[in-house]
């Protein structure tokens, strides 16, 4: 399954703004994809479930899917500074 480790861009990690713009991203896709911090990977369509990571800004998060599509353009927006735009 491909997955690739980023580091949060965001400034204040991913909180609730940020969050909702990757679980938008995540369910457009139209397939499975999960993210993880160090525990138990979570359903990166659910906004709510990206915020239980806890992850700040500089934690590496794991993104993971059966589409390689998807990994690069989720690991895109986690790496992206979301708060900036």
């Amino acid at each position: 399954m491909p997955s690739t480790t980023v580091t949060v861009g965001s400034a204040v990690g991913l909180h609730a703004r940020p969050a909702a713009i990757i679980a938008d991203a995540a369910t457009a896709l139209g397939v499975p994809v999960t993210l993880a911090a160090g525990g138990d990977p979570v359903d990166a369509g659910s906004a709510l479930m990206i915020m239980t990571l806890g992850a700040e800004k500089g934690a590496s998060v794991t993104v993971e899917s059966d589409d390689q599509a998807a990994v690069d353009q989720i690991a895109a927006l986690v790496a992206k500074d979301l708060d900036a735009e």
